[in-house]
């Protein structure tokens, strides 16, 4: 089951909040109205990248796009999209891999000006939109109390330094999503006690439920056991919300205290040791997060199988392995809504003086402004001060040197492209966006290796495993795909798309001549690692798609729309590492 909510009226979510707040945290009142303003226009500039960039029903053609003629974000270039209706929507000019909202907060609809994302939704009319347009005001709502919380440092109760801090330290989500901060039936005492961003601890719930009544795969570990009966993890909101129409209450309340990790319901316990995947059985962005029990049954044979191949190439990425999954049988069948990963931590490889983090919080800004992380991390990879306690402090001024700029990022893409293509080389695909991929920092800031997470989204393809005179794994269908196409789009559209593309916007900071010479650095270090790859027929079609017109990346605005195919939904965007 999952958690649904009506759609309020456009607007009334930022209301909702002020109003609960004042109830329950008086305190962050005035920041959450201060950042109202900036929530709005970042959601907007998401929203406006979707509709220059993506498959929109009900929009009949673009022009006057930055990067199509030259035109540099910042410099009064307008973009112009054109509805099947006739109107005509203008913004301001961006690439497809800008980071932020722009200097202009907002969007013209035939000279109208909009600020607010969840009106201009309504004002467009598209078809399939309702949902979607709440989705939006709830987005900035939550959006605006993330960055009111960080910017007080309320709740900062992670060693500083450390792979928790680093994680809660991604206040804003997915830097291209326009429903990044989406969290319909999580009210705003819940989000404050439970989200990543507000640096809470958090603690489990444990439910015991007999062996027999359970699917279990791997070791179980013996501390998660009351006899015959496994201890299984819950968070809280699910304990509360979904977990009694299911018949379940905790054995242990509150038995696991745990720190939130990113993605909300992977939590690192306070005293050390494996992490835990919990469901969460509400959209959170715009998918339900809950465990299937395909992914129950995958988590062995693919943590198996990943740490083989990665051997294999060299054992540069790690990956974190599934320890054990477990979930219960409700009704005689398997459920989603009380299962639970324990996973290894990334810490595991990470030695002394190193420093591991998500991809993701390198391009995060500090509260009270200022350039984002990996602004700092370049400089101490040459010229600057060490890491202080594990953390980089960003300078002031402009960005990194060029130079240090492209040397950090030729390592971090030879690192990244050696195990991504030579996986795909091999029949897997990883989905490695900012939150699945980590790097591990020496303490001058240079990357030394890389680690992967989340084996639930990663392809596989059993032809291109037999060609290579391996056995596929027994996985579940959703898992399975020898169409090169999906391949390259899980891939490309995660590292290229969202990993490559947001630190090259970070660092190149819209100086498009910065960025050309960073994405050529990308380009070659791909061209190097195809070089040394079997020069098979795979590789051969990997490398066409990788370098050609067009990129394919997670269409994020267009699957919020309802009435449409389910699943993932893509976008053929202006590929930055084309040579056609």
């Amino acid at each position: 089951m999952s958690i649904e909510l009506e759609n309020p009226p456009q607007g009334r979510a930022e209301a909702e909040f002020a109003a609960k707040l004042a109830q329950v945290r008086p305190g962050l009142a005035a920041a959450y109205a201060d950042a109202l303003p900036g929530a709005r226009a970042t959601i907007l500039g998401l929203l406006w990248r979707g509709l220059l960039y993506e498959p929109v029903p009900g929009l009949a053609g673009r022009d006057g796009v930055a990067g199509q003629d030259g035109a540099a974000r910042g410099d009064g270039a307008r973009g112009r999209v054109r509805l099947a209706d006739g109107r005509l929507l203008t913004g301001p000019a961006r690439l497809a891999y800008d980071l932020g909202a722009g200097d202009d907060p907002a969007v013209l609809l035939d000279g109208r000006a909009y600020t607010r994302p969840g009106e201009l939704l309504a004002a467009l009319g598209l078809p399939g939109s309702e949902r979607f347009g709440a989705d939006l005001d709830r987005s900035v709502a939550s959006l605006a109390l993330a960055r009111a919380g960080a910017g007080l440092g309320l709740g900062a109760g992670a060693q500083e330094g450390s792979l928790e801090w680093f994680e809660q330290s991604v206040v804003d989500g997915h830097p291209y999503h326009p429903s990044c901060r989406n969290r319909p039936g999580v009210s705003v005492a819940e989000q404050l006690a439970y989200m990543p961003e507000h640096r809470p601890v958090v603690d489990l719930d444990l439910v015991a439920v007999p062996a027999s009544r359970c699917v279990v795969i791997g070791a179980w570990p013996d501390w998660l056991r009351d006899g015959d009966r496994l201890l299984l993890p819950a968070h809280p909101w699910q304990s509360r919300h979904v977990l009694p129409e299911l018949g379940f209450r905790p054995f242990v309340a509150g038995g696991i205290a745990a720190r939130p990790l990113i993605c909300v319901r992977t939590l690192a316990p306070v005293g050390g040791g494996p992490h835990f995947k919990t469901a969460f059985s509400t959209r959170l962005t715009s998918n339900v997060r809950d465990i299937s029990p395909g992914s129950i049954r995958d988590s062995a044979p693919l943590s198996a199988m990943l740490v083989h191949l990665a051997r294999r190439l060299g054992g540069r990425l790690r990956i974190t392995r599934n320890l054990a999954a477990a979930c219960a049988v409700v009704n005689g069948e398997p459920s989603a809504d009380l299962a639970v990963l324990v996973r290894e931590s990334p810490t595991e490889y990470a030695g002394a003086g190193e420093t591991v983090l998500p991809v993701a919080a390198l391009i995060v800004r500090p509260p009270s402004g200022g350039p984002p992380l990996i602004h700092g991390v370049v400089r101490s990879s040459t010229d600057g001060p060490p890491f202080i306690h594990g953390v980089v402090q960003s300078p002031s001024g402009g960005g990194p040197p060029l130079g240090a700029a492209v040397e950090w990022l030729r390592e971090f893409a030879r690192q990244a492209l050696e195990a991504a293509l030579g996986l795909l080389a091999y029949g897997v695909t990883l989905e490695a966006h900012g939150q699945n991929l980590l790097v591990v920092l020496d303490h001058h800031g240079r990357p030394i290796r890389l680690i992967y997470r989340d084996l639930a989204d990663i392809r596989v393809s059993p032809a291109r495993l037999r060609r290579n005179g391996l056995t596929p794994p027994p996985l579940s269908p959703r898992l399975i795909a020898d169409d090169p196409d999906e391949l390259h789009a899980k891939l490309y559209g995660s590292l290229v798309g969202t990993t490559f593309s947001s630190l090259v916007s970070a660092l190149g900071q819209g100086d498009r001549e910065a960025e050309a010479r960073l994405w050529a650095v990308v380009a070659a270090v791909a061209d190097q690692v195809f070089d040394d790859l079997p020069a098979t027929a795979d590789t051969r079609a990997d490398r066409a798609a990788l370098f050609g017109a067009e990129l394919p990346v997670k269409a994020h605005t267009v699957m919020q729309f309802e009435g449409g195919p389910t699943g993932d939904r893509w976008a053929r965007l202006p590929n930055p590492l084309s040579r056609t």
